[in-house]
């Protein structure tokens, strides 16, 4: 018997007014697996998830969440996930050990359970030393952490976060990534929208790229940089008044050039490309300077599907 998706998307489609925010969208998510939902903003990764966990009605399409129709079944459907957005739903005026208590009472749970539980999500988000201060004098790190924890009161087996780091200092993000990467030690299942590429590329086993509110393309990190192949050469060069010959000179050898300033970029899609281009910028007497060969990366993914298609 093939094992039950934790998610399929079949065909999902969100109008406003006459724009289509997003488009025919299809995909599954496995079980145990961190799924990204990459795009720049307003391609319909938001509305695409506030479809996903019931929020927002689509207009046509399906989805389920292990095996359960979120529209036929959509409590069922509901007490499998939780879902932890930018901006933390909580009491601005009393504690964090109060929200906690009150989002566990509304879950069901009786009191002593709530405070064992609300104990438990303290100390694994590392909040157990400001649970009792009011919650404005939290900084942005800390209100995600509870936002995080509220959203797994009832331990669900599906988290969806949406753009869950936003706004983290570089320390606090690395933070909640080591978080995320336990959560699915632990067996969750996480749905992630983010902005941020290195992001995407650290926590994601599979990503969907989203853009004006189709699904551009789809695979893993590793997967979506070969198909942009080749690394990328990027120097200087020293003398401005050599641009134009240098750019002249390469065009024909390795295609398109990128110029910024007195910086050129190639992509190669050969590695022996690079003693060529050295060989014949030397015979020309072109000086260059601030050499440096990357391997393709998620920014050259997403540049390349996202930017000025329309």
């Amino acid at each position: 018997m093939a094992a039950i998706n934790a998610i399929e998307v079949s065909h999902l489609t969100k109008q406003f007014g006459q724009k289509t925010v997003v488009d025919d969208v299809s995909f599954k998510v496995q079980p145990g697996e961190v799924f990204g939902l990459l795009g720049p903003n307003g391609a319909g990764k938001t509305t695409t998830l506030r479809m996903m966990t019931t929020l927002l009605k689509a207009d046509a399409g399906q989805v389920t969440i292990f095996g359960h129709d979120t529209i036929k079944e959509g409590r069922l459907a509901r007490s499998m996930f939780g879902l932890t957005g930018q901006y933390a739903s909580v009491d601005e005026d009393i504690s964090a050990r109060e929200n906690l208590m009150i989002f566990a009472r509304l879950n069901g749970l009786s009191r002593s359970d709530a405070k064992q539980r609300t104990a438990e999500l303290l100390n694994e988000f590392s909040l157990v030393n400001s649970a009792d201060k009011a919650l404005k004098n939290f900084s942005g790190g800390m209100r995600r952490r509870l936002d995080l924890a509220v959203s797994l009161i009832t331990r669900p087996t599906l988290i969806f976060l949406d753009e869950p780091t936003t706004g983290l200092d570089p320390r606090t993000r690395t933070q909640m990534w080591d978080t995320i990467r336990q959560l699915v030690k632990q067996g969750s299942t996480i749905i992630l929208t983010t902005q941020y590429l290195d992001e995407a590329d650290q926590l994601a086993d599979h990503l969907a790229i989203i853009d004006h509110g189709k699904l551009v393309k789809m695979g893993t990190p590793a997967e979506l940089k070969q198909q942009i192949g080749g690394s990328k050469l990027t120097f200087k060069v020293c003398q401005t008044t050599q641009i134009t010959a240098a750019v002249q000179l390469l065009t024909p050898q390795v295609g398109q050039i990128q110029q910024t300033d007195s910086a050129l970029s190639m992509r190669l899609n050969q590695v022996n490309q690079l003693n060529t281009i050295l060989t014949m910028l030397n015979q020309a007497k072109i000086k260059i300077t601030q050499l440096v060969v990357q391997e393709p990366s998620l920014d050259d993914v997403f540049m390349d599907l996202t930017v000025g298609k329309n």
